[in-house]
């Protein structure tokens, strides 16, 4: 069973520490989820994106990025898009209904 923190113990510089660490620790769990969200696409998958105030594009999945991945889309331009907004392209006009996102605790 983990310990709860009682912050109102802590000075400041061992707020800041704290807060430092928090930070760190929610940046590497949103970096896994958006990995394991990556490997659910390979590189030539067809996929489909929403830009905001744009229709749905249709494109390839070129490569993956650090954060994102590249699609070409079908009118030849290149987007960075995050994982999370894609959705997999199953025929010419379906569209794989995308997983729902992992929840950790």
């Amino acid at each position: 069973m983990k310990s709860r923190i009682d912050i109102d113990q802590l000075d400041e510089a061992e707020l800041v520490d704290l807060n430092r660490r928090v930070v760190e620790r929610l940046r590497f769990i949103r970096q896994a989820r958006a990995h394991q969200r990556m490997l659910d696409f390979s590189v030539g998958d067809r996929v489909s994106f929403q830009p905001p105030d744009r229709g749905r594009l249709f494109g390839v999945l070129a490569r993956y990025n650090r954060k994102t991945v590249t699609v070409i889309t079908d009118q030849g331009e290149r987007w960075n898009v995050a994982p999370a907004l894609l959705s997999r392209v199953v025929d010419a006009g379906t569209l794989e209904v995308p997983p729902e996102p992992h929840r950790g605790r």
